[in-house]
Parts: structure tokens; sequence; C-alpha cells
């Protein structure tokens, strides 16, 4: 007789506040505590604090088995100020409205940060993407950019990839604008495929500042190779042999330096690395 096993809830785990819960809430008390540290002008910070622009759309799609099906979707713009608004459109299930305003309001201040003329914007659908086929993924795709055109464009707004949109789905919607216009707009988007004006490196480049940022990181609290008593895949505290920055401080690859590179390289480059050192620079001549 298979025995009853009762579930035992979780302990230590607090309910999350609806602030935490809510994505516009968090970004606007983040940009409370900020201007705060600034000193920012009351005036600037009721600005700020709000999204200038919110257009939302509900639209039909014919489907495959020629059915209309109707769907929700989002273009916010939170500050134009330094330039047009820039910022990605995502294909989700869980897209809300609070969501894209967060969003929209997190592209204003990472812009502003780097230097780059925009301002912030974010749409999206909600939609799981991956319950379409792709002669409907397309069929959303241009509704939708038709029924955002009215605040789109290079001078006005540039959408972007974001979460399940990719190139093809940009050339979709350069392909729509271009339409309306009667001429090719290849600036209305970005991240569109190479041979439509796209840019080398886009796809990776997401990922290429996580690796970035992530070693930035490493370096700075001083993390630089993998430990001797470390496990394959060691988890949060385990497996990293801190070492102060100052101890690696003028020495070159040639003279056995083990940088981060060879960390990725594995533990058979780390040993060989560690042999020549304990050999000498004469020993370890061929």
């Amino acid at each position: 007789m298979a025995q009853k096993i009762e579930a035992v809830p979780m302990r230590g785990f607090a309910e999350a506040s609806p602030e935490q819960a809510n994505p516009w809430l968090m970004a606007q008390r983040q940009f409370d505590i900020a201007a705060d540290v600034l000193g920012l002008d009351p005036n600037m910070r009721r600005v700020l604090r709000e999204c200038k622009r919110e257009l939302i759309v509900t639209f039909p799609v014919l489907m495959d088995d020629r059915t209309v099906q109707m769907f929700t979707g989002y273009r916010i713009h939170h500050n134009i100020d330094r330039g047009p608004a820039k910022g990605g459109i995502r294909y989700h299930p869980g897209v809300t409205r609070d969501e894209v305003k967060a969003l929209a309001m997190w592209m204003t201040w990472k812009c502003a940060v780097v230097g780059i003329p925009y301002g912030g914007a974010k749409g999206g659908v909600v939609v799981d993407p991956k319950n379409l086929s792709r002669n409907e993924l397309e069929n959303l795709t241009r509704r939708f950019t038709s029924e955002i055109s009215i605040v789109i464009g290079p001078d006005r707004d540039i959408p972007a990839p974001d979460v399940n949109t990719n190139a093809q789905i940009m050339a979709w919607m350069m392909d729509t604008i271009s339409m309306q216009a009667g001429h090719s707009v290849p600036a209305v988007v970005t991240g569109k495929p190479l041979g439509i004006g796209g840019s080398e490196g886009r796809p990776e480049a997401t990922g290429r500042g996580c690796m970035l940022t992530t070693l930035a990181a490493l370096k700075h609290l001083g993390i630089r190779r993998l430990s001797h008593s470390s496990q394959h895949r060691p988890g949060p505290r385990q497996g990293w042999d801190p070492l102060p920055p100052r101890r690696h401080a003028g020495r070159s690859q040639s003279a056995g330096h083990v940088d981060d590179v060879e960390v990725r390289r594995g533990r058979h480059s780390l040993r060989r690395s560690q042999g020549r050192r304990r050999r000498g620079p004469q020993e370890s001549q061929p």
C-alpha cells in the first residue's frame, strides 16, 4: 500500500509586497531612491516619475483555421526629451501594462547612463508565440505594427527585438512600415537581418554584455581562478578561490599567469600552467 506523503510548506520565504510584485511600482521606488541621493529638483522629479505616452491596442489576427482572434498590445513612451524613443518589443503571455511602463522607464535610464541620445520606450503583445504558426506570427506582427504605426518612426520611436522577438520579426515590422510609406524605411527598427541593413553582432550583443559584465564583476571582487577543491559545477560560494587583484600585478601570460581565458579552458589548462611555474622557466623548455 502506497504511503501517503503530505507536502510541507517551505519556510523562510516571505510573500512579496504589492510594490515588489508590481514592476511599475518597483521602478518608481528605484527612481525615488536615486532622486533622493541626487537631490533632484521636485518639478523634474514629478515629470520623470511618470510615462509620457501610452498606446494600448486590441487588434484582430486571422488564424490558419480561418478564425479571427483578438490580441492586446502596448507601446509606451516614458520620456523623449533626449531624442527619439528607443526600446524593444516582446511577445509573451505575461505582458502587462505595468511591466511595459517599468521597462520603458528603465530604457530611459540606460540610454542616459551610456550617453546615447534616445529616450525610453517599450512594447509588447500578450501572446505565446510558441502556439502560433509562422504565418500566424507574421499576421500578428504586421497588424500590431500597423496599429502602433502612429507613434513609431525613425525620428519618433525605434523598436527593437526583445523577449520572443528576433530579426525576422523586425523585418516584418520594417516591411509593413515601408509599404505604408511607399519606400524602404530601414531606420524604423534595429535588430534587422544583415541583408536589409542590420548590424553585425546584434544577435549576440545581449549575451556578450552579460559575459563582459560578469567578468568585470569577478575582477572587481578579486575572483580569478577555480580552486583545486572545486566541483564540476560549483554552486554559490563554492569552488571559487578569491585572490587579491595585486597578486597578479605585472605578471604576463608567458610567465604562467592563469587568466580568465585559461579558466574557461578547464582544469587541464590550469594544472599545465601551474606545472610550468613549479618547474621554472628553464625546465619548461623542450
